[in-house]
């Protein structure tokens, strides 16, 4: 049920082109909605986006900052869709067809801004920044000059996904493109300890194709540190497959990655790469994750089951490249993942089923491996690691730009 709904009191819904971000319309923002249909032939020279149609409505109020908090819908031609939220430039749902033509809705996620508010554990679907995954010690030295960030992880041992006050927690502003939705967010030079006042930007587009491009894009007046990526949580059996285990069924192919960056205790890469031939995380061909999980690794006992970088043969920071490739036997649906980043981090959420979860959008709670992530992204802590070319480092002046393709189709 929404924040605040009264099912006594009946609004008409109000018809608009724009609105400032945090204008009250009226006294029950959850009411406040608007549907856009855009004719993409007269403004967009790309019949993959004909057609498409945009809505926002509330998502409810944040409580820290009071911010109202929206939620936009992105329908393709053929009915499916993505909602996206304004707090945390998250993903909440994405609906596609299976193999039999019934919509399904793949992502985990929660019917309100509050639980990623008040109970942000797992990050679903949210955009993470300013730097994804960890850094060791929580710190860091750029141009001479030491960085301390908080040490939210590991018993304060490291620093994880921009911290406790990252990207993920932030209400970002947003606006409607012709094929899609762009959000917007400046962050401060020193907060969360990163130097540089930063304007982040992530643009989401879902084509009629059923692919959702999301492209990253940020400016600095100081050179810092930037590797932006989506922490969204997928089960192509649907998000409803709460119970533990639910993804084992799902089969894995990892097309493009021969190796794989080597973890420590704190499931920190010390700088070697393995080969993932003749082992657990050789996904050149597709396995069942139930089949190789648990088997003997000390790899798989740091991450708890799958949680590391595989590292992209072929990358030239341009080129779009297939990290992964999921299939659902059940459902039929295919997600391919192809981006122009160096790695991505695949997690089996080995780490939900936490007493502190709300329950998702199901109305129970997500469990010990009930969905996997693909993560594109630079190495972890490569700003730390002497081995790692790339360090994520954005320079004064230069615009950094990213991009990751979330592909949906069906096989039988």
């Amino acid at each position: 049920m929404p924040i605040d709904f009264n099912p006594n009191i009946v609004y008409k819904p109000i018809t608009f082109t724009s609105a400032p971000q945090n204008r009250c319309l009226w006294q029950r923002p959850q009411f406040d909605t608007f549907v856009k249909t855009i004719d993409v032939k007269n403004s967009v020279s790309n019949e993959n986006y004909d057609g498409i149609k945009i809505e926002r409505k509330s998502f409810g109020t944040v409580e820290k900052t009071n911010e109202s908090a929206y939620l936009y819908t992105i329908t393709n031609k053929n009915g499916a869709s993505v909602d996206l939220s304004t707090f945390g430039a998250t993903i909440t749902t994405i609906k596609v067809p299976d193999k039999n033509g019934n919509l399904v809705d793949v992502t985990q996620g929660y019917n309100s801004v509050t639980p990623y508010e008040k109970s942000p554990v797992g990050h679903a679907g949210a955009t993470i920044g300013p730097v994804a995954n960890k850094i060791g010690g929580a710190k860091f030295s750029l141009n001479n000059e030491e960085y301390t960030l908080e040490a939210n992880k590991d018993n304060g041992k490291t620093h994880c996904h921009g911290g406790s006050e990252g990207f993920d927690v932030k209400n970002w502003k947003a606006n409607i493109l012709p094929d899609g939705v762009e959000f917007t967010y400046t962050k401060k030079d020193k907060e969360n300890g990163y130097p540089g006042n930063v304007e982040a930007k992530v643009i989401y587009k879902f084509d009629n194709d059923n692919n959702l491009h999301i492209k990253y894009q940020a400016k600095t007046d100081k050179d810092t540190l930037i590797n932006m990526t989506n922490h969204s949580y997928f089960n192509l059996d649907g998000s409803e497959n709460t119970q533990e285990n639910a993804v084992y069924e799902h089969i894995v192919t990892l097309p493009n990655s021969p190796h794989i960056t080597e973890n420590d205790e704190l499931s920190l890469p010390t700088g070697k790469f393995l080969e993932t031939k003749n082992t657990p995380f050789d996904f050149s061909k597709p396995q069942k994750i139930g089949d190789v999980i648990n088997s003997e690794s000390e790899q798989l006992k740091i991450g708890g089951g799958f949680d590391h970088n595989y590292c992209i043969d072929g990358y030239d920071g341009k080129t779009l490249i297939e990290a992964a490739k999921i299939k659902s036997p059940k459902t039929g649906i295919v997600l391919k993942v192809s981006t122009n980043l160096p790695g991505f981090q695949f997690y089996t959420s080995n780490h939900l089923g936490k007493s502190s979860q709300p329950a998702g959008k199901s109305g129970t709670r997500y469990e010990k491996r009930s969905a996997l992530c693909v993560e594109p992204q630079f190495f972890p802590n490569a700003i730390n690691t002497e081995n790692f070319e790339e360090k994520g480092i954005l320079k004064k002046g230069e615009l950094y730009e990213r991009e990751t393709v979330y592909s949906f189709s069906t096989e039988d």
